[in-house]
C-alpha cells in the first residue's frame, strides 16, 4: 500500500471516528480531543523544521540546474526563459482566479467554523505591514534572522540571489557549494519520508479532532477544497490549447487528439517523468521532429511544472478564505513571487513532500497560518492528478511554440519508429 494511501485512509478514519464518536457522546468527544490534538501537532511541528532547510537547499540547487542548462545552448536559454515567463504567469492567474472561485462558490460558515476551531491556535503570521514596509522588508538585513523567523519572502529573495552568485563561480568552488546543499537537500528529503512514514498516525489525530469539532461537515469541507483547488488548476491549464495553436501553430483538434494519450498516461501514474514517452510520441503527432523535440521536452519535464505556481497559491488563498483573513495586493503579490520561485526548486520531488515545501513558504509570505496543511497533505492525491495532467499538456503546449520560434530540425530515423508506434 503506498504512503498517500495509507494516509488517506487515516484521514477518511480519524474523521469518521470523530463524527462518529461526537454523536454518541459529544462532550466525551470533545474532551478526548484535548489528548489527541498534541499527537497531530506533535507531527506537524516535526514537517515545519525542515521547511528553511529544505526550501534554501532546493532553491540553490533548481537554480543551479536550470543555469546550467541554459549554458548548454542558445535552445536551452530560450526554452528556460519561456518556461520562467509561463511559471509567473501561472502564479498570477492563481492569485487571480481562486478569489473569484471562492466568492462564487464559498466554503459553508459551519464548515469554516468549524475548522477554524480545529486549528485555532494556528493564528496569521504577524499583522499585514503597509505596501511600503512590504517593499522594505523583501531585502532582508539579516538572512539568518529572517531564517530563524520563517520571513519565507526575503529568505527566498537572498536564497535566489546567493544561488545566482554562485552560478558565477569558477567551476570548481561551483561544484563545491552546489554539492553541499544538494547534500543537505538529500538529508532533509530523507527527514521528511521518515515524518510522512509516521503521517497516518498525526493525520489520524488531526482529522478526529476536525470531526469530532465538525462533523460531516468536514468531509464536505475537504470536497469543497479538493474542487476548488482542482477546478483553478483545471481551468488554467487549458492555456495549453490557445499557446499550441496561436503560438505553435497546432491546429486545436490536432493538438488534442496528440495529446490526449500523454493525459491518460499522465492521469494513471501521476509523474511527468513517467509521461515522457507518450509525451515524445505526441510532439512527432503534432508534427515535431525528435531532433528538436527531444532537447526541449524533457528538459520542461526536468524543471518546468507550469501547474505548481497556480494549484500552490490557490492552497494558500482557500487556508486565508477558511480563517477569514482577508488578502491584499501586497499579500497577493507576495504569494506570486514565492509560488513562482519556489517551484523551480520543488521540480521532481513527490507530491506530498512537494506540497509541504513549496506551500509552506507561500502561506507565510501571505500571513496565512500553515497548520491546516497537515491536513490537507492528506487529499493532494486527487489534486496531484490535475497537477500531473496540466503539467503534460503545457510541456508539450511549450514544445511546439519553441520549436516553432527556432525552426524545425530535420528528421531522423527515430521520427519514423516514433511514427511506427
Amino acid at each position: 500500500m503506498s504512503r498517500a494511501t495509507r494516509i488517506l485512509i487515516a484521514l477518511i478514519a480519524g474523521l469518521a471516528v470523530g463524527i462518529g464518536a461526537a454523536a454518541l457522546a459529544p462532550d466525551t468527544a470533545v474532551a478526548w480531543s484535548a489528548y489527541i490534538k498534541p499527537v497531530g501537532t506533535a507531527w506537524l511541528n516535526a514537517l515545519q523544521m525542515t521547511i528553511v532547510p529544505l526550501v534554501v537547499s532546493l532553491l540553490v540547487t533548481g537554480i543551479g540546474a536550470t543555469a546550467k542548462a541554459a549554458r548548454a545552448s542558445r535552445l536551452a536559454t530560450r526554452s528556460i526563459l519561456i518556461f520562467i515567463a509561463l511559471l509567473w504567469t501561472s502564479s498570477i492567474l492563481g492569485a487571480l482566479l481562486t478569489p473569484i472561485a471562492l466568492h462564487w462558490f464559498p466554503l459553508a460558515g459551519d464548515a469554516a467554523a468549524a475548522l477554524r476551531d480545529t486549528f485555532a491556535a494556528a493564528k496569521p503570521v504577524g499583522p499585514i505591514p503597509p505596501f511600503s514596509e512590504f517593499l522594505q522588508a523583501m531585502i532582508p538585513t539579516n538572512p539568518v534572522e529572517a531564517a530563524a523567523n520563517s520571513s519565507f519572502l526575503p529568505l527566498i529573495v537572498f536564497t535566489t540571489v546567493f544561488a545566482f552568485a554562485v552560478t558565477q563561480l569558477p567551476e570548481n568552488q561551483r561544484e563545491r557549494l552546489t554539492g553541499f546543499f544538494q547534500a543537505l537537500a538529500d538529508a532533509m528529503l530523507i527527514v521528511i519520508n521518515w515524518v510522512l512514514w509516521i503521517g497516518p498516525i498525526g493525520v489520524f489525530a488531526l482529522a478526529y479532532v476536525v470531526g469530532a469539532r465538525a462533523g460531516t461537515s468536514a468531509f464536505g469541507a475537504l470536497v469543497h477544497y479538493i474542487l476548488i483547488v482542482a477546478g483553478v488548476g483545471a481551468v488554467v491549464s487549458l492555456i495549453a490549447y490557445p499557446l499550441a495553436f496561436f503560438f505553435g501553430r497546432v491546429p486545436l483538434g490536432r493538438f488534442a487528439r496528440a495529446v490526449a494519450p500523454s493525459q491518460a498516461v499522465a492521469a494513471s501514474t501521476q509523474s511527468s517523468i513517467a509521461s515522457l514517452p507518450e509525451m515524445l510520441r505526441s510532439t512527432e503527432k503534432v508534427g515535431l521532429h525528435v531532433a528538436s523535440s527531444g532537447v526541449v521536452l524533457p528538459m520542461a519535464v526536468a524543471i518546468f511544472r507550469f501547474t505548481g505556481p497556480v494549484m500552490n497559491i490557490a492552497v494558500a488563498i482557500y487556508v486565508a478564505h477558511v480563517f477569514g483573513i482577508h488578502l491584499g495586493p501586497a499579500q497577493l503579490a507576495a504569494g506570486v513571487a514565492a509560488a513562482a520561485i519556489t517551484t523551480m526548486g520543488a521540480v521532481g520531488l513527490p507530491g506530498q513532500v512537494s506540497f509541504i515545501s513549496s506551500i509552506a513558504p507561500i502561506a507565510v509570505a501571505m500571513g496565512v497560518p500553515i497548520a491546516p496543511l497537515a491536513l490537507l497533505v492528506a487529499v493532494e492525491t486527487m489534486p496531484d492528478i490535475i497537477r500531473t495532467i496540466g503539467n503534460v499538456m503545457m510541456d508539450v503546449a511549450v514544445t511546439a511554440v519553441i520549436v516553432d520560434e527556432e525552426g524545425e530540425a530535420p528528421e531522423s530515423a527515430a521520427d519514423a519508429l516514433l511514427a511506427a508506434d
